[in-house]
């Protein structure tokens, strides 16, 4: 699933073709994905201007003329397409085309991604927003702030990591690289990490986020970028995906364990 850089990159890729754009169309062709399209989709959104996007965690959001707000979710399998140059295909979902003549598509073939539209001075108050941490490459989220967080938490710290109330829009593949990077094993207590830990992972996270935008995001099975292209990301993976694989710092084995369902990567030497 599509974790925060890449849809920082869908937004950046997506913005010069919808920001200051007025939309000539706008069309559902399902009733619903992986929840009910808003029944007011085509009369909100058609004849209006993209005033600007906006990244929210995992979310993207379209702010509008009338006031209205477009949240969307890519899901599993979602992607936005920019000018595809063929009929519309049969995952072509949701259909936007601007004055300028540009087409966008959301093609999603597992519809577990979403949209929602409501009214900006409510959205704060969304069910999908209201709850949401610091963005962690934002302002808010510092050292000493994921400290005061973690304090007191018996919880894994991976599994605090993937906690959207703790720090908004980290995912699987991130939380494993930044962890790596700061050599904390997944394992260890959020009460557990001392300031220099958490100082050490601030800074990680930082970077691997920072890093993974400027490679487009990670492929895995769906993602591509709105151009087509692919998200280049998975070619500097330190472990993640990596197991049996020598560690590149001390060439020990990588490891993987289940925490949660899911799967976490680690150097046993490294990480401690």
């Amino acid at each position: 699933m599509p974790e925060l850089p890449e849809v920082e990159t869908t937004m950046r890729g997506l913005a010069p073709f919808v920001v200051g754009q007025r939309l000539a169309l706008a069309r559902a062709y399902r009733p619903n994905l992986r929840f009910a399209i808003p029944q007011d989709f085509q009369q909100a959104m058609q004849g209006q201007v993209v005033e600007r996007l906006e990244r929210r965690a995992k979310y993207l959001l379209w702010h509008l003329s009338n006031r209205r707000v477009m949240l969307m979710h890519l899901g599993m399998s979602g992607r936005l397409r920019i000018n595809p140059n063929e009929p519309l295909a049969k995952h072509d979902h949701l259909q936007w085309q601007t004055q300028a003549g540009d087409d966008i598509r959301f093609h999603d073939p597992r519809r577990f991604g979403f949209v929602d539209l409501f009214d900006l001075e409510n959205q704060e108050r969304h069910p999908s927003l209201a709850k949401l941490g610091p963005e962690p490459l934002g302002p808010d989220f510092t050292a000493r702030g994921l400290a005061s967080a973690l304090s007191g938490r018996k919880a894994p710290i991976k599994s605090l990591l993937l906690d959207q109330r703790i720090v908004a829009g980290l995912g699987n593949i991130y939380v494993c690289e930044a962890l790596f990077m700061a050599r904390i094993h997944p394992s260890r207590s959020g009460a557990g990490l001392t300031n220099k830990d958490c100082q050490a992972l601030w800074a990680a996270l930082r970077e691997v986020l920072e890093r993974a935008i400027a490679a487009g995001g990670s492929s895995l099975r769906d993602f591509r970028q709105v151009d087509g292209n692919l998200g280049y990301f998975a070619h500097q993976w330190q472990v993640y995906g990596r197991e049996d694989q020598p560690c590149p710092r001390c060439q020990t084995p990588v490891e993987r364990l289940q925490q949660s369902g899911r799967s976490s990567f680690l150097c046993p030497a490294c990480q401690r």
